[in-house]
């Protein structure tokens, strides 16, 4: 299965790492490795998730942003 981030999303997962840095040091890190987590195990559940614009989407659990 391939993983395709878009440019977007991207920018997302760094304005929400650096958001999360200014609450506290070491949060922003803590955050980016969590969201990372979870966009690795689509790689474990390939197919399964509900398909939003084609594509398979997965929410991240620990920071559901704008969910």
């Amino acid at each position: 299965m391939t993983i395709r981030i878009l440019p977007s999303a991207a920018e997302d997962l760094y304005a929400g790492r650096l958001f999360y840095e200014g609450q506290g040091t070491g949060l922003g890190e803590y955050f980016f490795d969590s969201l990372f987590s979870d966009i690795d195990s689509l790689v474990l559940y390939a197919g399964v998730h509900m398909k939003v614009f084609g594509y398979h989407r997965l929410l991240a659990k620990r920071f559901p942003l704008g969910a």
